[in-house]
Parts: C-alpha cells; sequence; structure tokens
C-alpha cells in the first residue's frame, strides 16, 4: 500500500516535471552518469532517462538497497527514501531499456549514485572523563594529556574537522586560565601563568570543562559536545639539590657521582652552564640528570663552586628553568705552617723591662681558616748565644707574641741573639728564624766642643743660604742611631726665624746658613743660644744641660741698598680726553736707609706725562689720543737723591680710555663709478668707517648736502650700519668727473658728522665693465733691439706664469694627496674607536 501510494506521489511529481524538463536538463538519452545526492531529504527524483524505439521501458539493477528505483515506462530514476552516508557512501547501478516483449535493446549503463555528506553526527569524546596529572613549573605549552574526540561524517568536509576549547575552569582563582588546549590536537599544557602559579601546596586539583565543536567551529550551527578532565597538581621533579660538600684531594676513582637532578619532561637533554669564566669545570652531568665531579678538588685552589643545571629540548630551547648547584669544598690538613718572612727581626732597647712585648712572630696555613687544620703553636727550640742565661724570652704558644724574662738585655754582653720558632699545626711543623737586636739607649747628651763661638760681622746684603759658621758637638751612644745623631737648633735670639741650622749625618757637624735675608735697619745684632738634642728621647735619668748649649753673636753690618717701591706694578686708567696737567696717578718709594728719593719717567716716547721728582705725581703733559696707542707703559725711577747710582725701576700701565673725537669718513679703495649712457637701475656702494671705539657697532647715517643740484641729481639710501648706495636719479650725464657731496654721521655721543666730496666718474667702459681710458702714444717704431728686449721678456713673464701654474699645481695635488690620506687615516682610526 505504502509503495503504491508512493509511486502514485512519483507520478504526480513526474507529471509536474515534465512539464519543464527542457528547462531542468533532467533528463537524457541512456549513457554512464554519475549522480551526487546529498543524504537524507527523503523520496526525490533523480534523472529521467528518454528512450529510443524500440525501447518501451527501463529496468535497474544493482545497489538498490530498496532505495533507489526507475519508473519502467517513463525511465524516471527516484528515491523512495533517503540516503544514509554513514551507511552507504556510494551506490553502484545499472540501467538497461527493453522492447515490447522485454529483450534488451540498450545496456546495461553504469550510473552512480555518490551520497554527499550533511552535518548530522556531533562529535563524541572517546571517554566521558579524563584524568591527568601535571608538575608543578612544568614548562608553558608544554602537553601532559590530551582529549580526543571522534565525528561519523566525512572526514575529508569541514563536518568532521573539530576544534578543542576550555569552556570552564574550576577553581579559576587568578584572571587568566592556568591551563590551555590545543584546539587542534587537543594536547592539554599549562599557561605561563600556570607554570608559574601552579602549586600542589595551594590547590592540588582543577577540573576543566573541555568542548569539541565541530565544522572547524566556524558555523553557528555546528555541533558541540562536551567532557570533564580532572587534572591533579604534583610537585615539581626539577629542583635543586642542597649544597654539596665534598673533601679536598679526594682519592676515589673519577669522575663521582656527588648529586642528580630530574626534569619533569622526561625527554630532555641536560647540561650544566657555568656563570664563572673557569679555565674547566671540575663537573659533568650525563642524560639521567645525574652529577659528577671528574677529578679530585683543591679547597686553598678554589673553596666554593655556583653552577647551573639545565634542560634543552631537541632543538636548543631551554625547557626549565636553570638550578643552581652550589658545591662547597671541605678542608683536609694538607698544608704545613709557612712563616710570614724568611727571617723576623726585631729590635729591643737594652733597658726594656722584664715581661715587656718586644715583637711578633707571623706565621700562616693555607688550610681553612678558624678550624683545628689551621689552628698554630709557637715554642722556641734555641737561643743563640745563651748568655747570661738560656731562657732570655718567652713566646706565647697561640699568639706568637714575644717577651721579655725578668732580665734586662745589655748591649756589652750580646749585641743580638738568634731564636729558632717551633711553630705546629695538628699534623705539620716548621722552624722560624728570628733574630733579636739589642738597640743602644740614649744615656748620652751631646756635648759642644766650645761653649762660646764668639761673634762674626756679616753684611746684610749677604745672599740666602750662606754658610756663617760651623759648629760641633760630640754623641758618646752608638754610632749611626737616632740616639747620636743631633740636631741643633737656635733656641734664643732669632725669634724670626733668620738662621738655619743643618747637620752633616756623617760628622755630626752643624752648618749655621742665612734663612732669610738680612736687614740692618731691623735687626743689626743677634745674640743666639744654640742648643743640640738628640732625636731618639733621653732614658728618665739623663737631662740636657748646660753642656748642650752654646753662644754665638752675629753683626750685621749696613749695605746701601737702592730704593724700593710700595707697589710692584701701577696701573691706572683714565679719559682720552682729560685735560693737560690731570693728575692720573701718585707714585710711592722708600729708601731703606733713610735717603731721600727722586722720581723720574723713562720710555715716555709720546711726551705724554710728566712726573714730580719729590711726590711722585705724575700729570698729562699734553693731549693724549686713544687711537694712537691704547695701552700706554713707561717706566718709573726712584733714585737716591746723594747717590744717583742707587735706583729702582717699576713699569706704570695706562689704559686710555675712548671719547667720540673722531667724525666718520669714507673707506673705499677707489672711488665710484658708472658706465656712459646710464641705463635705470644702477648704484653703486660706498663704506664709512670711525677710528674710535663705539660702545657695540660702527653705526653710520649717510645723507646728502642740502643743495639743489645735488638732490635733483642724485640719491642715497642706507644698505646697513656701515654701508649705503648712491644712485643718480636720471640718464643726463656727461663722461666726466661729478663731486657729490655726502653727509655721513656716526652714532657716539656726543655724535659726530662730517661731509666728503665723493668723487662720482661717469665714463665710457670697455667690455669688462670698467672705465676705458685711452692711452696717448707717439706713432714710431721700437728699434730692433727694442723689439728683442720686449720679446725676452714677453717670453720669460710666460715661462714664470707657466711655472707658477705648474707649482701651484704640484703643490695642489701634493696638498690633495695628503689631505686624501690624512682623511683615509683618520677613517679608519674612527672605524677601529668604533
Amino acid at each position: 500500500m505504502f509503495k503504491l501510494c508512493g509511486l502514485q506521489f512519483l507520478l504526480v511529481i513526474h507529471s509536474a516535471m515534465c512539464q519543464n524538463l527542457g528547462d531542468l536538463h533532467v533528463t537524457g538519452p541512456l549513457k554512464d552518469m554519475d549522480f551526487f545526492v546529498p543524504e537524507g531529504g527523503g523520496m526525490r527524483v533523480i534523472y529521467q532517462f528518454t528512450s529510443e524505439p524500440p525501447a518501451v521501458s527501463f529496468r535497474v539493477t544493482g545497489e538498490k538497497d530498496g532505495i533507489i528505483d526507475i519508473v519502467p515506462r517513463t525511465g524516471l530514476l527516484y528515491l523512495n527514501g533517503s540516503l544514509d552516508w554513514e551507511t552507504k557512501a556510494v551506490h553502484k547501478l545499472q540501467v538497461e531499456s527493453l522492447d515490447e516483449n522485454g529483450n534488451l535493446v540498450k545496456g546495461p549503463y553504469t550510473v552512480t549514485i555518490y551520497v554527499e555528506d550533511i552535518n548530522d553526527n556531533p562529535p563524541e569524546f572517546d571517554q566521558i572523563k579524563y584524568t591527568g596529572v601535571v608538575r608543578q613549573n612544568s614548562r608553558p605549552g608544554k602537553p601532559f594529556m590530551y582529549v580526543h574526540a571522534t565525528d561519523r561524517d566525512d572526514p575529508t568536509t569541514t563536518h568532521a574537522q573539530l576544534t578543542y576549547s576550555i569552556l570552564h575552569h574550576f577553581p579559576n582563582p587568578y584572571d587568566e586560565m592556568l591551563f590551555e588546549v590545543d584546539s587542534v590536537t587537543g594536547a592539554l599544557s599549562p599557561s605561563k601563568m600556570g607554570s608559574y602559579y601552579l602549586d600542589p601546596q595551594k590547590q592540588d586539583t582543577f577540573t576543566l570543562v573541555v568542548t569539541v565543536k565541530d565544522m572547524a567551529g566556524m558555523s553557528t550551527n555546528a555541533f558541540t559536545s562536551s567532557t570533564d578532565v580532572i587534572i591533579t597538581v604534583k610537585e615539581s621533579l626539577w629542583k635543586a639539590p642542597p649544597t654539596i660538600h665534598i673533601k679536598e684531594n679526594s682519592t676515589h676513582i673519577h669522575p663521582v657521582n656527588i648529586s642528580q637532578v630530574q626534569s619533569n619532561d622526561p625527554d630532555v637533554i641536560y647540561a650544566l652552564f657555568e656563570k664563572e669564566e673557569l679555565p674547566r669545570l671540575p663537573f659533568s652531568i650525563d642524560q639521567n640528570g645525574v652529577i659528577y665531579v671528574t677529578e679530585p678538588l683543591d679547597r686553598e685552589a678554589k673553596d666554593t663552586y655556583t653552577f647551573f643545571a639545565v634542560t634543552k629540548d631537541n632543538e636548543g630551547e631551554l625547557v626549565d628553568k636553570p638550578l643552581q648547584i652550589r658545591v662547597i669544598v671541605e678542608d683536609i690538613n694538607d698544608n704545613p705552617p709557612v712563616c710570614q718572612q724568611a727571617l723576623t727581626v726585631i729590635e729591643v732597647q737594652e733597658n726594656e723591662g722584664g715581661g715587656s712585648n718586644i715583637g711578633t712572630v707571623f706565621a700562616t696555613d693555607m688550610d681553612e681558616k678558624d678550624t683545628l687544620n689551621s689552628r698554630l703553636q709557637f715554642k722556641i727550640e734555641s737561643q743563640v748565644p745563651a748568655v747570661p742565661a738560656s731562657s732570655l724570652f718567652y713566646i706565647q704558644q697561640d699568639t706568637g707574641i714575644l717577651q721579655l724574662t725578668s732580665r734586662s738585655l745589655n748591649k756589652r754582653i750580646a749585641s743580638n741573639y738568634s731564636l729558632k720558632v717551633l711553630v705546629t699545626d695538628a699534623v705539620f711543623q716548621t722552624i722560624c728564624d728570628v733574630q733579636i737586636q739589642v738597640i743602644d739607649i740614649n744615656d748620652q747628651i751631646p756635648i759642644f766642643e766650645k761653649s762660646d763661638y764668639h761673634n762674626m760681622t756679616v753684611a746684610e746684603s749677604l745672599p740666602v743660604g750662606t754658610v756663617i759658621l760651623e759648629i760641633q758637638a760630640t754623641d758618646g751612644d752608638e754610632p749611626d742611631t737616632g740616639s747620636s745623631y743631633i740636631i741643633y737648633q737656635v733656641k734664643e735670639g732669632d725669634p724670626n726665624n733668620v738662621f738655619i741650622i743643618e747637620t752633616d749625618p756623617e760628622t755630626n757637624r752643624g752648618f749655621i746658613k742665612i734663612n732669610k735675608a738680612l736687614d740692618f735697619e731691623a735687626a743689626p745684632v743677634y745674640n743666639l743660644v744654640i742648643n743640640a738634642t738628640n732625636p731618639e728621647p733621653l732614658v728618665s735619668s739623663v737631662q740636657y744641660n748646660s753642656s748642650s748649649l752654646t753662644l754665638f753673636k752675629v753683626f750685621v753690618t749696613n749695605v746701601d741698598e737702592p730704593p724700593v717701591f710700595h707697589t710692584t706694578i701701577y696701573k691706572g686708567e683714565v679719559s682720552e680726553d682729560i685735560p693737560v696737567n690731570t693728575l692720573v696717578m701718585t707714585v710711592e718709594a722708600y729708601d731703606p736707609e733713610g735717603d731721600t728719593v727722586r722720581y723720574s719717567l723713562e720710555g715716555d716716547t709720546r711726551k705724554w706725562l710728566r712726573i714730580d721728582s719729590t711726590t711722585g705725581q705724575i700729570h698729562t703733559a699734553s693731549t693724549l689720543d686713544r687711537e694712537q696707542q691704547e695701552m700706554y707703559t713707561v717706566d718709573v725711577v726712584a733714585s737716591e737723591l746723594n747717590n744717583a747710582a742707587q735706583k729702582s725701576k717699576t713699569s706704570l700701565i695706562l689704559h686710555l680710555l675712548d671719547v667720540n673725537d673722531n667724525p666718520p669718513q669714507l673707506a673705499m679703495d677707489y672711488p665710484p663709478f658708472f658706465c656712459h649712457p646710464l641705463s635705470a637701475g644702477e648704484r653703486a656702494l660706498i663704506q664709512a668707517t670711525d677710528a674710535d671705539r663705539q660702545s657695540y657697532y660702527s653705526s653710520f647715517t649717510f645723507s646728502l648736502v642740502d643743495d639743489v643740484n645735488t638732490k635733483n641729481s642724485w640719491e642715497i639710501s642706507k644698505v646697513n650700519a656701515t654701508h649705503a648706495y648712491l644712485s643718480p636719479k636720471h640718464a643726463n650725464f656727461e663722461q666726466k668727473v661729478y663731486i657729490v657731496p655726502v653727509v655721513i654721521g656716526d652714532n657716539g655721543k656726543p655724535p659726530l658728522e662730517r661731509q666728503v666730496d665723493l668723487e662720482v666718474n661717469v665714463c665710457r667702459c670697455s667690455s669688462e665693465n670698467s672705465c676705458f681710458i685711452a692711452v696717448e702714444r707717439e706713432h714710431s717704431w721700437p728699434s730692433p733691439g727694442q723689439a728683442i728686449g720686449i720679446l725676452v721678456g714677453v717670453l720669460l713673464i710666460i715661462g714664470c706664469i707657466l711655472g707658477g701654474v705648474f707649482f701651484h699645481m704640484k703643490n695642489k695635488q701634493k696638498n690633495e694627496k695628503k689631505s686624501h690620506e690624512k682623511d683615509v687615516k683618520d677613517k679608519s682610526e674612527l672605524n677601529r674607536l668604533a
């Protein structure tokens, strides 16, 4: 009944379609054909085959699967149900045409129906729920698990192209998700934030809702499925080991396993990285993360090592953060004590009291400081000589400090002692040599050979540094020591340190020298008291006395000296327009002997000044002129009235200040000219100058005199502060020289001006645009000798010119070559510095 109704339905459809078959192109003769039909959609017509006599009907066989059939009389190929791509993607059929008797006319022809997939299947995850484990500090983007879904639709179409994403993240304590999923592969990995913040101590379990969409996630009609992913966070395997301790000078067979690190990623490559630039790092790591020491270590050479363990992937990129590895080399007692000095020399005064510290024996041990390996102990093994006793010295066991016993030393018994000091640690021992020198005490005072050196007369002009007397004292202490060296000093009679006494270190002889210039007028007599002392202090029982003092009297004789100026050099400023007889300065000098001083001038070449010989007042003798000389220097002479040969000189420098006393004037090398006949727009440049010094800059005004003819013929216009243009007002000028009166003013205070008669030449010009001047000459020919002389002269001039040009070109080429070489050298140096 269903099939009959269906057939009736198809006949109705066919009846409707037959009216437009030509337009729909769904009819045609029997032949091999392929059809592409979307799955689903129910009953429908696929095609209609047309018959050719004697054929009157059609038959279809093959993979009809109860869905595909043909109307025998009309050739209408149709579906009586829905195709399903997932059930069968291709149907192979054979179609034949038959005559009235059912005999074969054509065929069979192959008709293939390709079922086109439509998105009618949602994607499905492989598991209802996934579980996974991630390690703390895992590398961001490194997958630790996968989710996977399948879709029954055609994988060659977007219907089965799946896209993964995280829909929910429980809990999510941060702004960004701690995990991410690869949209194509479904790989789950920590995000950058997750790699940093994942911590099982804070949160050890997360639930992710992961979704998958077909249609590549690009269509709003895509199917979506989801699943739960339970993720457990565990502590990172990648941890720095505790500080490694290794005893130095190990006798084990190397390399020796000292530690191990482990990455969260099992496929990494391990390596060591050192920040210190060591010649060779004595450590290595294998591909299981085991760290080895490769050779015995020496703590005295290096007591700690710091380096890093790193992990890399196959492409050399870092996987984990570098781990710092710290190794401490532990000390063993493998170094003997060492004396800090090959010979320790100690000086001891012979009166040193018992129990005094006289010095220290220093020794070192390269083993670890503040351990038993480096603890040193001291002991005196021997004393030479053993007089007056064998135990004059004592050494503190743990400090090495040497002390005297109760007996004092006596240099007359022994001037030095040699000690052997035994220095030991827990294993080793060393002998240190000590020499003790007995130093004489200062128990003798210097004694002068004379208690009075009487007197001496010296001239006040004697030069500084002159030795005026030699003195001598003696000291009974040990020679060449601070106890016997003598220092001489003027104790009384020389408050201004005019004298100084130097000692000869070999003979202890003293030399009295003049330290400052003598001055009879200031001090004609010196009563000197001189003492002699030692740099070393005397012992408490001895004092300096009169034997260490001597007397010496110095008489200074007067010497006639020239006058002395109060000032080394005199300077002054005056205006150049001051009146004659104006006082410009007063100089002053005095004579050390009190003689009257007279003054005079030397070098007054312009006769501008005069000086009062008695008072030293200097006046102007004539009018000053700054434009002639701005800085005027003369010598002032001061001489004694009674002895003119005794004289002194000093300089007077007079700076003349400018006033505006010079009117401006023209500054031109040649007079202006205009070419005849004149054309419009011609003008000539004129310039002014001024001998005065302007306050800031020279600025001049230019104008024509108030004359009718001048103003009708000429005009003047300012260009700048020092130049102006002179222009003719018309072209009706003859060929001759015109006098144009021009008034020039300056900007001084008060301003000055000057009228200048400017000669202007209107002339016939040559081709070079300069005035043509006809030269009158006699109508005569030169003689043969004159002609030869002229020719030779011309040739010489031409030769000189050519030689000059050649020399100039060679010199220019040479300079250019030097300049090029310098440029190349400079450029090379700049490149080197860069």
